[in-house]
């Protein structure tokens, strides 16, 4: 087993923990992340297959760590372990899917010694030719299952996001909460969101996106369309910083077109603010509006 990359947030752990002249500052979340941390490295498939991954939530970890030892305050500290705390997590979602990745590549082996033997059987010619269009036939249909639990798994996670599914695809919505008055700036929960849409796009490669930005009623029109601009921009650059490449991405803005709630009060106007991102079909193409 493979550990250069996780001893060293280990180490760093001990040392703030057993060797530090004052006590550090501590929160249930950093703790939490530690705890994590530690399960995650006990886990055979993350030590085999994310340790990429691993050895940036150790560096998360580990800077987490120093701003208890610095006796930060508790926000900054927390802000940290949930760097590091969604970073773990994000090492085991990938170790769990090359896991999977693995074992079907191996029962794709076995399906073609199965073909190969039975081409060898020349005295039975006509019944291997049956057998083998019966397995070509349970194969499609397991390519099909595949490829449908695949989908289902994508929509359960983009409901998971409060999407919804319409004519041109499952569309989420980053609304008001996010946006404040003439800000395109994502606070942290946006910011999280990003982070599960880019997790969610790395798991499904053949998906494109169309982040489309909106504003309300308030200002003239020509300066919503350039405020509903710049949102839907944000967006397409935080998911850039995420690895997601930019070939997938298209940006459009409407400004204060197609609202989905009156500009009469404050709270409607919270709900116009806001980035929409569409999903792709499988094929990678969208529908217009």
């Amino acid at each position: 087993m493979k550990t250069k990359y996780l001893a060293p947030a280990v180490l760093i752990i001990a040392a703030l923990l057993g060797g530090c002249s004052s006590m550090p500052s501590n929160t249930t979340l950093l703790q939490q992340t530690r705890n994590d941390y530690v399960a995650a490295q006990s886990n055979p498939d993350v030590a085999k297959y994310a340790q990429l991954e691993m050895k940036q939530a150790g560096d998360a970890l580990a800077l987490a760590n120093e701003a208890a030892k610095d006796n930060r305050d508790d926000q900054k500290i927390d802000e940290l372990a949930y760097i590091a705390k969604q970073k773990i997590s994000v090492a085991q979602e990938v170790a769990k899917r090359k896991s999977f990745e693995s074992e079907v590549a191996k029962a794709a082996e076995a399906r073609t010694l199965v073909r190969l033997n039975q081409r060898t059987n020349e005295a039975n010619q006509a019944r291997a030719s049956a057998e083998q269009s019966k397995m070509e036939t349970q194969i499609a249909q397991s390519e099909t299952a595949t490829e449908r639990a695949r989908a289902d798994n994508l929509e359960s996670q983009l409901v998971a996001l409060s999407a919804i599914k319409t004519q041109r695809g499952m569309v989420i919505t980053l609304q008001g909460v996010l946006f404040s008055t003439d800000q395109a700036r994502l606070n942290a929960n946006g910011m999280g969101t990003v982070q599960k849409i880019a997790y969610i796009l790395e798991q499904n490669p053949q998906r494109n996106v169309l982040i489309e930005g909106f504003a309300d009623s308030t200002g003239s029109a020509a300066y919503n369309k350039k405020l509903s601009k710049r949102r839907a921009a944000t967006v397409r650059n935080a998911l850039l910083e995420l690895g997601v490449a930019s070939e997938r991405m298209s940006i459009r803005a409407y400004g204060e077109s197609y609202p989905v709630a009156s500009n009469d009060t404050a709270q409607s106007r919270q709900l116009n603010r806001r980035v929409e991102i569409v999903f792709s079909d499988a094929s990678g193409k969208i529908l217009p509006r």
